[in-house]
């Protein structure tokens, strides 16, 4: 999706300013946001990549102005209504007005908190073998969909080179929109500065970007 969130190769937004001893949360209730999170991701009720593509579709205002958990707060509120899951009337009373739904997998109970906090692999068998091998010249394609995708705008319909491969990975554009794991290859991909932002990139600058084997096609 061609929205807001996709920042990279953008001017005008300042210098990233990492601050010194940040906190992994800065108030409680961010904390609270992650568990949620993590406590739905259990459900099954949703993926991350639907996650992602839920909060790419937030307002460009808000997306701009509000903190990164306030969005991920945000994001949890619009999947639950999507899904049936809550109402805003519950939302906005803090409680539980009707009877729940059923969830593809049992809430979550303290013993299993741990298995939750594990990061699970998105890792698959392969399904055929890579069209592409490392030193393979190869080109962007020039997509624009309306939902989730992991190829940023700046670096599409441009030629770089295959400098390593990771294996079938679950895939995220499909994975968003609940079409299963389809899994795809996975490449890095090297291009350079020049080739991204033409004469005025800098001639030494190589960018290094992850890319699934249908974003790609033979240069």
């Amino acid at each position: 999706m061609n929205g807001v969130h996709d920042m990279g190769g953008m001017d005008g937004f300042g210098k990233v300013e990492p601050e010194a001893n940040e906190p992994a949360f800065h108030t409680p209730w961010e904390g609270r946001v992650i568990a949620m999170m993590r406590a739905m991701g259990a459900t099954g009720a949703w993926n991350f990549d639907m996650f992602r593509d839920a909060r790419e579709h937030q307002p460009a205002a808000y997306y701009l102005t509000a903190s990164y958990y306030k969005s991920w707060e945000k994001t949890i509120e619009t999947l639950l209504l999507d899904h049936g899951l809550v109402t805003a009337e519950e939302i906005k009373s803090g409680h539980s007005l009707h009877p729940p739904k059923p969830l593809h997998r049992p809430s979550v109970k303290p013993q299993d908190v741990p298995q939750c906090l594990k990061r699970a692999s998105y890792g698959r068998p392969a399904p055929k073998a890579a069209l592409f091998k490392i030193g393979d010249k190869v080109r962007t394609r020039n997509i624009n969909p309306a939902t989730h995708t992991r190829l940023p705008r700046y670096a599409r319909d441009k030629v770089g080179t295959i400098e390593r491969i990771h294996g079938c990975h679950v895939y995220p554009d499909s994975s968003a929109l609940g079409r299963g794991d389809d899994p795809q290859w996975l490449y890095t991909v090297v291009i350079s500065g020049r080739e991204l932002w033409g004469a005025d990139g800098d001639p030494a600058l190589k960018v290094s970007i992850e890319a699934f084997e249908p974003y790609l096609e033979p240069a």
